[in-house]
């Protein structure tokens, strides 16, 4: 039915009051003096206030050495324990420490001569600054609905920011969260690059060249531990993408790990710990502009200019998850030895030929629809050069963007790492992935492989895979807006800072992320959810206790290797991972049996990595002392508690490779 004209005019009142009870009060001010302070502070949690003083000309005047007075209180006068200012500059100062008594519009004066000006806080309770993120959390847990997690997490935030207006917060998700996480240009820039590099995948993946890697490593793999090996190995040349890494190689070796009898659990098990192992720790995949943007996000957040692509690769020897199961495969490749289930499994497929079980149901539908198609030919140089020219063109713009930083800055006798310090990473990614994607389309239409009409149905077809990913990631950027608005970071090291040590901080991020990542089956999730929290956390408390700023950035680093890590062990024990049963698939592997053998490597990789890596690195353990530790415990641990699975040799009929 049609509303009537009268319905119209009589809701206009009302939704024009909804809207502008969304908008922020604007302080007042008067001429020559004025104040800078959060719209919304937390009571009893310490926020800032900055104080400027003008001539008639607008620029800065003098000293300040009037008083400010916060709630009726001058702040100035208090005691020595009381808020200070302790930074006075020309024409201001800075008043740290000031805390709201109460909750509710409260009034901050700032007077000095004949100058005065108001402005007007609202003071909230600490404990809503928490409950957007864990609102996040809870529904992603739930029902595994990331995207509605993280919106519905922005909405509640956004209501308690604008004077608890349902409607008025819905709509600043939008016009203002949405908006500020897109329109920032270094966002955009990471925005482009991720989908640039998801269309090189679609056409690589469909040109043949990405199963074209593959086929080379794997022919020297005519004994089992050697198929075992060039399982493994070739998580290393399919390193950009983990959904193209887990699907290439599981279709592309099945057949032969099955002719070499190795169960499909082992098969399984090397696809999934080489895809997100491999793509979350090399410096460049499509995991990196995500990674990198809440990175980056979390460095503004604590008013850090470090560039956050160079903190990553601070971060990868820190990444000690990922880099231990990697390790911990080659071991079980090496030796010939395994453990737990996968002793069963792999004794099954060697001495009865059955590399699966006995009533297994192997997930197959993908592995049958993965777009691998079988007549085009595999030509491991189509895969090869368009990632062989986004290296190059990758450290060429580094390299190009941070001499002319550091020449314009006047720098001379300059290093790679204050080149790499002073790039523009992301304008070098950008022209990386445009780099591969043409040299990819080339290949294709030069050799016939592909019309250009399918070569850029292809890349469509790969930026659409990564559509999600960056819908996810702006909501991130949006949720991280909103717990940096709300002070969550300051409310978190106000009831944290008596109770947790900072130098614990990398373990516990570790153990929580790992929680959210096996019950919501999603990395990428649990990395946008903690990213935004765990970073001001760690900063904070490593300030609060006095660390060093060495100290201090080993515990960062440790901070944000966990995340990533802990992100990386929980999606790979998770059984509704997307990767964990792309794996399952792309193997024709029983999920559960998949799940099931691997989870003890998973634990035996995670446990060394937060005992012998997390811990000792936050009190500045060496990071590759602590990898070479590990490597060597799970060694002993294989050792000890593997036993030697039957040997098989097979005959040079069943090692003829297959036709492609």
């Amino acid at each position: 039915m049609r509303f009537s004209r009268s319905l119209y005019i009589s809701l206009c009142p009302l939704l024009f009051i909804i809207l502008f009870s969304a908008i922020p009060a604007q302080a007042d001010s008067a001429a020559g003096i004025r104040i800078a302070a959060p719209e919304v502070v937390l009571k009893a949690v310490p926020f800032k206030i900055d104080v400027t003083v003008l001539n008639d000309e607008g620029q800065r005047d003098y000293d300040f050495s009037g008083r400010v007075d916060f709630d009726g209180i001058n702040l100035k006068d208090q005691p020595a324990e009381a808020p200070v200012f302790l930074q006075v500059t020309e024409g201001g100062g800075i008043l740290e420490g000031a805390l709201a008594p109460s909750t509710g519009e409260m009034e901050i004066t700032a007077s000095t001569g004949d100058a005065q000006t108001t402005a007007t806080v609202r003071g909230i309770p600490g404990i809503l600054s928490i409950l957007p993120p864990l609102l996040a959390i809870l529904l992603a847990l739930l029902y595994r609905e990331v995207v509605i997690a993280l919106v519905a997490g922005t909405w509640l935030g956004a209501v308690f920011l604008y004077d608890y207006s349902i409607l008025g917060g819905f709509y600043r998700v939008v016009d203002y969260f949405v908006i500020n996480a897109v329109t920032d240009p270094s966002k955009a820039q990471i925005i482009i690059f991720s989908l640039m590099f998801g269309g090189l995948v679609g056409i690589i993946t469909k040109n043949g060249g990405a199963r074209g890697i593959a086929n080379l490593i794997t022919r020297f793999a005519r004994t089992p531990r050697r198929g075992q090996i060039a399982s493994i190995s070739t998580a290393f040349f399919l390193f950009f993408d983990d959904y193209a890494n887990a699907l290439v190689r599981g279709n592309l070796l099945r057949p032969i790990t099955d002719r070499l009898r190795i169960s499909r659990e082992k098969l399984a098990f090397f696809v999934d710990v080489g895809a997100a192992s491999v793509a979350s720790t090399f410096f460049i995949s499509t995991w990196i502009g995500y990674e990198v943007g809440l990175i980056d996000q979390g460095l503004k957040m604590i008013g850090s200019s470090q560039n956050a692509y160079t903190l990553f690769l601070q971060t990868i020897p820190y990444l000690f998850y990922p880099i231990s199961a990697l390790i911990l495969a080659f071991i079980i490749a090496v030796t010939g030895r395994d453990f737990g289930p996968m002793w069963e499994a792999e004794r099954r497929a060697r001495v009865e030929g059955k590399p699966l079980r006995d009533g297994a149901e192997p997930a197959t539908d993908l592995a049958e629809s993965g777009e691998i198609d079988e007549d085009v030919p595999a030509r491991w140089i189509n895969g090869a050069l368009p990632v062989v020219s986004i290296l190059a063109v990758g450290i060429f713009g580094l390299y190009l963007t941070g001499t002319r930083a550091l020449d314009a800055s006047g720098a001379t006798g300059y290093g790679i790492g204050d080149i790499v310090g002073a790039a523009d990473s992301y304008k070098a990614l950008l022209w990386a992935s445009l780099t591969g994607c043409i040299v990819a389309m080339l290949l294709s239409v030069l050799q016939g492989i592909l019309t250009v009409k399918v070569a850029i149905e292809a890349w469509v077809t790969g930026l659409k895979s990564m559509i999600l990913a960056m819908i996810i990631l702006i909501l991130a950027w949006s949720i991280g807006n909103v717990t940096e608005e709300l002070h969550t970071a300051e409310y978190l090291v106000q009831i944290l800072r008596e109770v947790l040590s900072p130098y614990l901080l990398p373990a516990l991020t570790f153990i929580v992320a790992a929680m959210v990542a096996f019950s919501t089956g999603t990395s990428w999730a649990t990395m946008a959810i903690l990213m935004p929290l765990v970073i001001p956390l760690g900063h904070a408390l490593g300030v609060d206790l006095g660390l060093s700023s060495t100290e201090n950035h080993h515990l960062m680093l440790g901070v944000i290797s966990s995340v990533l890590s802990g992100a990386v062990f929980g999606d790979h024990c998770s059984p509704i991972s997307d990767t964990t049963i792309l794996s399952s698939m792309a193997s024709a592997c029983d999920h559960i049996d998949h799940v099931r053998t691997q989870l003890p490597y998973a634990l035996l990789a995670a446990v060394g990595g937060v005992l012998i890596g997390d811990i000792p690195t936050a009190f500045g353990f060496s990071p590759f002392l602590a990898i070479a530790l590990s490597t060597a415990v799970m060694l002993l641990a294989v050792m000890v508690f593997g036993k030697k699975v039957p040997e098989y040799q097979p005959t040079e009929e069943e090692l003829q490779p297959p036709e492609n």
